[in-house]
């Protein structure tokens, strides 16, 4: 098998010199999609950020390694962080028109982003975002918009455009779907899966929503206070959970046809 394009190796995060994430592991290839699932406080927002590098003040890798195509990061400094981002690893948060600057568009702020990277010219930059908007289903009328006049559907494609500008390797995808409406959700998702098979874009998503990891995932991780419960192939965990906690998870969701 190809070398993963990224690997977890027993992984514990600190706030404040008290351990959040206890020894954490999992790797992901080209091409997959990998869901880490879990209730609301257990630790998996926390792990995505530790990947990305923006645990923030007082956050830092206590133990363990974060390894990107065989180049182990966790302890890059913010300089070598910023050479990874974007190009290799790109983020879309649960809110991702928060993120944006309220009084500056849409198009401005992605803009200057990529500028850090690419030496592109508006025109560029406009025709490539729109070869994106048009598989996302944004139109690009919204590159001129302010991010507090879209709507939340709008809002995730904008994330998810300024996300994938640059081509990313790996995007990491933090409750994508749960600030929106069920439809929204479901064409979220499939954009997600559509930039997947057209790219060969690897996908780490963090979500609370069983059925959401059913659909996309090859491969869950099952977290809860900041442990790791279970770990595998979607089948195995689906089909044949061996622990309690994660019996209950699919339990709870039972109209997703496992079994």
């Amino acid at each position: 098998m190809e070398q993963a394009w990224l690997q977890v190796r027993n992984l514990s995060v600190s706030y404040g010199g008290k351990e959040v994430i206890h020894d954490i592991s999992f790797s992901l290839h080209r091409g997959e999609i990998l869901a880490i699932v879990g209730e609301s406080g257990s630790g998996k927002s926390t792990l995505l950020k530790a990947v990305q590098g923006i645990l923030g003040r007082g956050g830092r890798v206590s133990r363990g390694e974060i390894f990107l195509e065989g180049r182990e990061i966790s302890r890059l400094d913010a300089g070598g962080r910023r050479e990874l981002a974007g190009e290799k690893l790109a983020m879309i948060f649960q809110n991702a028109s928060a993120s944006f600057c309220p009084i500056r568009t849409v198009g401005d702020q992605i803009y200057e982003s990529v500028r850090e990277r690419k030496d592109w010219s508006r025109e560029e930059f406009r025709r490539r975002a729109g070869e994106i908007m048009g598989h996302i289903h944004l139109d690009e009328a919204v590159l001129d918009e302010y991010p507090f006049r879209l709507s939340g559907g709008m809002g995730q494609r904008a994330g998810i455009l300024a996300a994938m500008i640059l081509s990313p390797q790996i995007l990491l995808a933090d409750e994508p779907t749960s600030a929106l409406d069920s439809v929204t959700q479901v064409s979220v998702v499939k954009e997600l899966m559509g930039l997947r098979e057209r790219q060969g874009l690897s996908i780490v998503m963090v979500t609370h929503h069983m059925g959401v990891a059913y659909y996309m995932a090859d491969a869950v991780l099952i977290m809860r206070k900041g442990e790791m419960v279970e770990y595998g192939a979607k089948e195995d965990i689906f089909l044949q959970p061996r622990q309690a906690y994660t019996k209950e998870l699919i339990a709870a969701v039972p109209r997703m046809g496992v079994g």
